[in-house]
């Protein structure tokens, strides 16, 4: 794996927050945003990537693909970024939850 690749896959993190940061921002922008608009953006970055992914992975199996690191570093993206949409939508859940106890 080349030292490019190694770097491109550290920095997935930040770019599936900048991702969800994105989303934020557009969401913020528009009147009346709340939580669930946000996710709804968040989940179109996610479908959008992992569409990307797609493409690069069957770009590979039929060998129209030069460099197979950029099939992987797309799949990697499309997961890590998967996974922070979940992620903060499972704490959104967790807070919502904490906040209904609290009622009771």
């Amino acid at each position: 794996m080349t030292v490019s690749a190694i770097s491109g896959l550290s920095n997935l993190s930040s770019i599936a927050s900048s991702q969800l940061v994105s989303a934020a921002q557009q969401s913020k922008s528009s009147s009346g945003a709340d939580f669930s608009s946000l996710l709804s953006s968040a989940v179109s970055g996610v479908q959008t990537t992992e569409s990307a992914a797609s493409s690069t992975a069957v770009k590979a199996v039929t060998g129209d693909l030069t460099d197979i690191h950029d099939a992987t570093i797309a799949a990697t993206r499309a997961q890590v970024t998967l996974e922070l949409v979940s992620a903060v939508r499972n704490k959104g859940v967790e807070a919502f939850n904490e906040i209904m106890r609290m009622q009771a």
